[in-house]
C-alpha cells in the first residue's frame, strides 16, 4: 500500500489504510478528464487546420496582387508551423535545434531572406523536457518573425554555442534597431517569460549587421552518463566564424 499513499502525497488515514480503492478511483477520474482535455485540444487543432487553412488556401487562388499573394503565404505557413509544432517539441536539444532551422529556412524562402546558421561543433545533446523544447522554439521562431515583420531584412544571422554549462542562442538581422519598440509588444514580453521559464536571461541590443540582436542564454539540463561501451563524444568543435 505504500505505493499509492506515496502518489497520493499525504498522510494516509486510518479509513485509507483500510480501503485505497476511493483514492484509486479518484486519480482513475483524474486521468480520463486528462485524456479528455487532451483529445479536445487535438480536435481544437484539427478544426483550426481545417477551417481556417481552407479559407486561406480560397484566398490565395482569389487575391491578385503579388505582395497579398505573398502574405497570405507566409500566414498559411505559420499556421502550419504553429499547429504542428505546438502539438508538443520533444526530444534532444539537437534535434530541436534542427526543427527550428528547418522551419526557419522555410519561412526566410518566402521573402528571399539569406539564412547565416552558425552552431558550434561541440554542443552537448541532452534530452529536454517538453516544456524546455517549446520555449527555445517559441523564442527563436519569435525572433526571426520580429525581424520579418518590422524591419526591410535581406540577411539573418542565428549562432549557438556553449557558454560554460549556458546555451548562448543569437539572432541578429540586418535591418534597423529601434529601442524604443523593444518591450512594447506581446511577442517580447512572451519571449521574456519564456526566457524565466528556461532560468535563463534574454536581451535585445544594436547589432553588428546594423538591425537588431537578441540573445538568449539558460544553463543546459545535464546530460545522461553514456552507457558502457558507448564511443566517447568529441569535444573538440569549434563554432564557425
Amino acid at each position: 500500500m505504500s505505493g499509492w499513499r506515496r502518489l497520493l502525497g499525504r498522510t494516509p488515514s486510518p479509513a485509507d489504510a483500510a480501503s485505497p480503492e476511493p483514492a484509486l478511483a479518484e486519480l482513475q477520474r483524474e486521468l480520463e478528464v486528462a485524456h479528455a482535455i487532451d483529445e479536445e485540444r487535438r480536435r481544437i487543432y484539427d478544426d483550426l487546420h481545417d477551417d481556417i487553412g481552407s479559407r486561406l488556401l480560397t484566398l490565395l487562388h482569389r487575391v491578385q496582387e503579388p505582395g497579398q499573394q505573398q502574405m497570405v503565404r507566409e500566414i498559411l505557413q505559420d499556421l502550419r508551423a504553429i499547429l504542428a509544432r505546438d502539438r508538443g517539441i520533444e526530444g534532444t536539444l539537437l534535434e530541436v535545434l534542427a526543427q527550428l532551422r528547418e522551419e526557419t529556412e522555410q519561412r526566410l524562402l518566402t521573402r528571399d531572406i539569406e539564412l547565416d546558421w552558425r552552431q558550434a561543433d561541440d554542443l552537448p545533446d541532452p534530452p529536454l523536457h517538453r516544456a524546455q523544447g517549446m520555449h527555445l522554439f517559441r523564442i527563436g521562431r519569435e525572433s526571426v518573425t520580429n525581424a520579418m515583420r518590422h524591419a526591410p531584412v535581406a540577411r539573418l544571422r542565428v549562432v549557438v554555442a556553449r557558454v560554460g554549462h549556458d546555451l548562448f542562442f543569437e539572432v541578429t538581422d540586418d535591418g534597423h534597431f529601434d529601442p524604443a519598440r523593444i518591450g512594447e509588444g506581446r511577442g517580447t514580453r512572451s519571449m521574456l517569460s519564456r526566457a524565466g521559464e528556461l532560468h535563463g536571461d534574454i536581451s535585445w541590443q544594436a547589432g553588428t549587421q546594423g538591425g537588431t540582436k537578441v540573445l538568449l542564454r539558460f544553463p543546459l539540463p545535464a546530460e545522461p552518463p553514456a552507457a558502457a561501451g558507448s564511443p566517447p563524444r568529441d569535444g573538440q568543435g569549434s563554432m564557425p566564424r
